[in-house]
């Protein structure tokens, strides 16, 4: 009971740690609960799992020291090309040549790596790793949680980052709109014959998105990129289980030879795509981040970067609110939370939901309104420059800590 701390961060990945460590450069204490083993999490060996890092979510990981330490292991994203099925009528999101990048690709490795390392050296995060949380509770003064070793941690304030199938957020009782796309993505890393150049290819097929993310050249020089490739459920299981050669061969089939002759890295994996997204992203002395409160469909590669918002958000919230001295469970910097991000969250939440519905329509006729409405967008700098700040997350009210 003698280490009470500013927040209970249940959930110690990619945002929850970074919220620890957002949280620490303000001056705010942490407990940070995960079940997982850091070691497994950081293992050798490449899985395919990369993450698009915006302009602002870069922001935020320079203002809280990790610049330096990510910047030799991150792919600048230099342009982005969407096509319906690799027919005419592409968009070429390209910024100016001073306006740097539109992001960078990271493996999740790294950045667990750098997470994971900084953590262990900040005295204001505690951190309790493989660690089975057996009892939650929130009370008019603050809150608690027990461990399976019996330890009671307490603080101010409770923050669920444990991902869609948080259980503080059921146990909360928060109510959760959701629904299956009946689609699955499947990730591995790729090496090909001809450079990316930086691009980001999204290219939509009726089946779902075949994404091509682009990875820094490996250490003899081979060029990499990271494959999502959405399939139906229905199909997933035979696509999986194709051999390598097989697998290779309907992969190029999509490519249509942009990247010549490819080889894969790594295994494959695969996890289902759904919707879902909470009634409220806080209760009392609770703050729900990331895919606790909203779970997004990947086509844009938004989910991290709207959970990293959401790290500077209440971050920025709850300093301002201690300066003024009130206790960071405050109902008050909670509705503030609420009203800030709520909206925000909801509105990607339905963007990113429309144009996979949109692109997924079959036919001549739908496939030829898609690429004329691209065309507008390719032929209409305003519009193009709003998709591009959109990409960068540079949009909208950003958090003192997601700023340049």
């Amino acid at each position: 009971m003698a280490d009470k701390r500013d927040l209970l961060i249940l959930g110690g990945g990619l945002v929850g740690m970074t919220l620890a460590l957002a949280a620490a450069k303000k001056g705010l204490s942490s407990h940070v609960v995960d079940r997982a083993d850091p070691a497994e999490l950081t293992a050798e060996g490449f899985d395919g799992r990369a993450s698009a890092i915006s302009t602002a979510s870069w922001n935020l990981f320079a203002n809280i020291g990790l610049a330096e330490r990510l910047e030799p292991h991150g792919c600048p994203i230099a342009s982005i090309a969407v096509t319906d099925g690799m027919k005419p009528g592409r968009i070429d999101f390209e910024p100016k040549p001073d306006e740097g990048s539109l992001g960078r690709m990271f493996a999740n490795r790294e950045l667990r790596l750098a997470l994971f390392e900084a953590a262990k050296a900040e005295p204001l995060i505690a951190w309790h790793a493989k660690a089975e949380v057996t009892g939650r509770r929130r009370g008019e003064h603050g809150v608690s949680a027990t461990l399976t070793d019996g330890t009671e941690l307490t603080a101010s304030l409770m923050v669920a980052a444990e991902g869609r199938n948080s259980p503080t957020r059921e146990e909360a009782g928060i109510t959760v709109t959701r629904w299956d796309y009946q689609h699955r993505a499947i990730i591995v890393g790729l090496t090909h014959e001809k450079p990316h150049n930086g691009v980001a290819w999204e290219i939509f097929y009726p089946a779902g998105p075949f994404a091509l993310l682009p990875l820094l050249d490996g250490p003899n020089g081979q060029h990499r990129s990271a494959l999502v490739w959405t399939v139906a459920e229905k199909d997933a299981a035979g696509v999986l289980a194709l051999s390598e050669r097989a697998f290779v061969a309907e992969v190029e089939k999509r490519m249509h030879g942009i990247f010549g002759a490819i080889a894969l890295e790594g295994t494959r994996s695969s996890y289902p795509l759904g919707f879902h997204h909470t009634a409220t992203i806080t209760a009392q002395r609770l703050a729900l981040v990331g895919d606790a409160g909203h779970g997004l469909h990947p086509i844009a590669g938004q989910g991290l970067n709207v959970g990293l918002r959401d790290v500077g958000a209440l971050v920025e919230v709850i300093a301002e609110g201690m300066r003024l001295g009130l206790d960071p469970g405050d109902a008050q910097l909670l509705a503030r939370y609420e009203r800030w991000r709520g909206l925000d969250t909801f509105m990607v939440a339905l963007a990113t939901d429309g144009l996979t519905r949109l692109f997924g329509i079959p036919g001549r006729l739908p496939s030829a309104v898609r690429r004329f409405g691209m065309g507008l967008v390719q032929r209409t700098p305003p519009l193009k420059r709003w998709f591009m700040d959109e990409a960068r997350g540079t949009s909208g009210a950003l958090p003192e800590l997601l700023k340049g």
